[in-house]
């Protein structure tokens, strides 16, 4: 696949993940995907497996109880990695959340196999989801 197709892929799983099809997100995840969760906070760190990176989307969206919203900003495609930029928004135990993130995805043979978040803060991420 090139560049455009990588984009196109990721451009998928953000659709996906918004409107909760874990089902086709599930089929853009290589058997052995590694989503690099960023910070130091309880959900931080490597989630290995589709099974894993589908139960920590999971609990990103019960800890906000229904109110996270990511909006998906751009896509650039690259010749090693696609990268997408987000906004996030979230509500919990009365405080909001919202930052920029993106998030670093390498795709070979069509799914992705590893993706890594870089949050605007990642203290603010950390203390928002503990």
């Amino acid at each position: 696949m090139g560049s455009q197709e990588d984009a196109a892929l990721v451009r998928r799983g953000y659709e996906a993940f918004i409107a909760g099809d874990m089902d086709t997100l599930r089929e853009l995840f290589a058997d052995d995907i590694v989503w690099h969760a960023a910070g130091t906070g309880e959900l931080a760190g490597d989630k290995k497996g589709p099974d894993a990176v589908l139960a920590y989307f999971g609990e990103l969206a019960s800890r906000a109880t229904g109110s996270l919203k990511v909006t998906l900003e751009d896509v650039a495609p690259g010749d090693r990695y696609t990268v997408g930029i987000q906004s996030n928004h979230a509500e919990r135990n009365g405080r909001t959340l919202d930052q920029r993130q993106v998030v670093v995805f390498s795709i070979s043979d069509g799914k992705v196999t590893e993706a890594r978040e870089m949050l605007e803060d990642t203290a603010l991420g950390a203390d928002f989801w503990s």
